[in-house]
């Protein structure tokens, strides 16, 4: 881990030393495309205010406000993504009703909703909060499904061999055997949840890393759009690395990526 650590950092270091060499030498024009010398130093020195005005929101509150809409669609959607899968699994009948439903709307693209969201929450978190949930849930359902179904059956046949019930079979030996297949899709579906929020915050908000980006490019402001883009990436990073740790620590038996 610190070795791939370590080469990741150096591999950036390359990228920003190239970065600066090239805006010194005069390759790229820096008030369109700044070296990180230079919008980190605005970011330093100046701090980051989002828009204009007493009341336009910081850096800090842009990042909080995104973080708490993808938390927030995130969570419905593997709430309702869970309901929907365990429910298709037990009855036969839902499964074939629902299914192809599911499969059918789970490749649209979450940007895709945004005319919908707009016009049913108006500008808001409304809309953010729905593009992430429509976003996650139909490939997390269908991720739930399969995984119930990659169940080993010899886990199934000892359970109910030492007596195990159906309620004690989902309990201790399903809903384990599933999770960590799921939390790895829940994984995958951030990143989605994560372009989601900003696609929506670009379009039809003015808060968030999204709209912050926006603004900036309203404002000819290269230094915002980059931190902007820095702090996304960093951001994204961050959670990534975060469900990964959760996924060592608590779903620890099964296979890990």
């Amino acid at each position: 881990m610190c070795v791939a650590g370590a080469y990741g950092l150096g591999s950036w270091a390359v990228v920003i030393a190239l970065w600066e060499l090239a805006a010194r030498w005069g390759w790229l024009k820096e008030s369109i495309f700044p070296p990180p010398s230079h919008f980190l130093s605005y970011l330093i020195n100046d701090g980051i205010q989002i828009g204009v005005g007493p009341d336009a929101p910081t850096l800090v509150d842009a990042t909080l406000a995104t973080f708490a809409r993808v938390g927030a669609g995130l969570a419905i959607g593997i709430v309702a993504a869970t309901a929907i899968g365990v429910t298709a699994s037990v009855i036969p009948p839902a499964r074939r009703a629902v299914m192809p439903i599911v499969r059918v709307l789970a490749p649209v693209a979450p940007i895709a909703w945004i005319p919908l969201g707009l016009s049913l929450f108006g500008i808001g978190d409304g809309t953010a909060v729905f593009i992430v949930t429509l976003g996650v849930v139909f490939t997390l359902t269908v991720a739930t499904v399969a995984a119930i179904d990659d169940v080993n059956p010899e886990l199934l046949k000892t359970a109910r061999s030492l007596g195990s019930n159906s309620v004690h079979l989902w309990a201790n030996v399903i809903l384990p055997a599933a999770a960590p297949q799921v939390f790895t899709m829940v994984r995958l579906n951030f990143f989605a949840a994560w372009m989601a929020v900003l696609a929506a915050e670009m379009v039809g908000l003015r808060s968030g890393l999204g709209a912050a980006i926006i603004i900036g490019r309203e404002q000819f402001n290269a230094d915002l759009v980059l931190i902007g883009i820095m702090v996304i990436g960093l951001c994204g990073f961050a959670a990534d690395s975060l469900l990964v740790l959760i996924q060592k620590r608590v779903l620890w038996w099964g296979k890990q990526s």
